[in-house]
């Protein structure tokens, strides 16, 4: 058996490509934004998301003055995504460094990946101390594969977020959580998420994410997104088919004409491959992700925590349709060229007064559960907390 002090030649050579293309984002954006102070207290301009042995290790970079919060805390579970790394770790470095290194935390949880993700991630540990933030990477045992998916899922999201949860005096009461799937992102995509939620006083915003299937990439997070009116973004036989894939919002015209225009709208849940959410309903809440409980319909952990958002009053999520993201540069570029990319959206934005969301506090009175695509069914939106509405 190898082990990892005797890699095969390949797979160091990939390792070695994947942390130079990395490291020359971080000094590409070192020249590029020189002095972190310039945004230390950014507001992003308005225009007018078992027991597991683990290993887990913590590097802080440049110690923080006292008194000082993170205010941005970026959280990924990865596994077996070597890939896209490049893409990915390259612009969450160049975000960090036009939002300030100090005001940031980067929080990753890898799962035993069999190609060379842990590796790459090792690789850059150094780079990300002498970057100067807060860096967490831990390794799980956690296996999705084995047991009960959802619970697995939902446990390796909350250990990416418990160097906040154990510690939330360390955090602004208003921290941003910066929660990314292993999609090839931007630095803008990102920006534009912090930026629709403090815009819209959101308490979530979500990007949408694509699959790229013949003949034109199809919404992809369709087993977690619920529209306004309960539903999924697009139509889904019974047999599980894509032929209604390019009829999005197709039973809510609010959406659908906001969608069109590439105006951010509200949602009864999302996650879509990136997230900004709050850290106020974890610290004062005590929300978590988790599984669907006996009587619940089965959801995804995602799904699960937007309706435990709005159980708990937090009912502002939102869509950012200009924020389009697909799981390889390739396919990401071809989703961008189709749906649009964030800077061509903002370049029309000007003093759109209808940017902004108006918002519902109230939320469809049922939701469209859907175990599997054969099993579908409508229930009440809060199933299984009636008495606590």
């Amino acid at each position: 058996m190898l082990t990892r002090s005797l890699l095969p030649r390949k797979r160091v050579s990939v390792i070695s490509v994947a942390v130079a293309i990395i490291i020359l984002f971080i000094t590409i954006s070192n020249l590029r934004y020189g002095s972190s102070e310039l945004v230390a207290n950014l507001q992003l301009s308005s225009p007018k998301d078992s027991n597991p042995t683990e290993q887990d290790a913590v590097d802080h970079g440049n110690e923080q003055p006292a008194g000082s919060r993170i205010k941005y805390f970026f959280a990924l579970n990865l596994r077996q995504c070597v890939d896209v790394l490049p893409r990915l770790m390259g612009s969450i470095v160049e975000t960090v460094r036009f939002l300030g290194p100090e005001n940031c935390a980067l929080s990753i949880v890898e799962g035993h990946s069999k190609d060379a993700t842990s590796e790459v991630l090792e690789g850059l540990r150094e780079d990300m101390r002498s970057l100067g933030l807060e860096f967490h990477l831990q390794t799980s045992d956690i296996d999705p594969m084995q047991g009960d998916r959802i619970e697995a899922l939902a446990g390796l999201r909350n250990l990416a977020l418990e160097p906040l949860t154990k510690n939330p005096s360390q955090y602004s009461p208003d921290t941003a959580l910066i929660f990314v799937n292993d999609v090839a992102i931007c630095m803008e995509d990102m920006l534009e998420l912090v930026h629709q939620r403090i815009f819209q006083k959101a308490d979530m915003t979500c990007a949408m994410d694509w699959s790229d299937i013949d003949p034109a990439p199809i919404f992809y997070d369709i087993w977690i997104a619920r529209t306004m009116s309960g539903d999924t973004f697009w139509e889904i036989p019974p047999d599980g088919g894509w032929r209604f894939s390019s009829n999005l919002f197709w039973n809510h015209p609010v959406s659908r004409q906001r969608f069109d225009e590439r105006k951010a709208f509200q949602v009864f849940a999302c996650w879509n491959g990136a997230v900004v959410f709050s850290a106020k309903p974890l610290i004062e809440k005590n929300i978590r992700f988790r599984k669907s409980k006996t009587g619940e319909c089965y959801s995804g952990e995602p799904r699960l925590f937007c309706k435990d958002l709005w159980m708990e009053g937090y009912s502002k999520i939102a869509v950012v349709p200009s924020v389009n993201l697909d799981y390889s540069d390739k396919s990401s570029k071809k989703a961008k060229a189709l749906h649009g990319y964030v800077s061509d959206a903002v370049k029309e934005e000007r003093n759109d007064q209808s940017l902004r969301i108006v918002w519902d506090d109230k939320p469809p009175e049922k939701v469209k559960c859907m175990s599997d695509f054969s099993d579908q069914s409508w229930v009440p939106w809060n199933q299984g907390f009636e008495s606590e509405s």
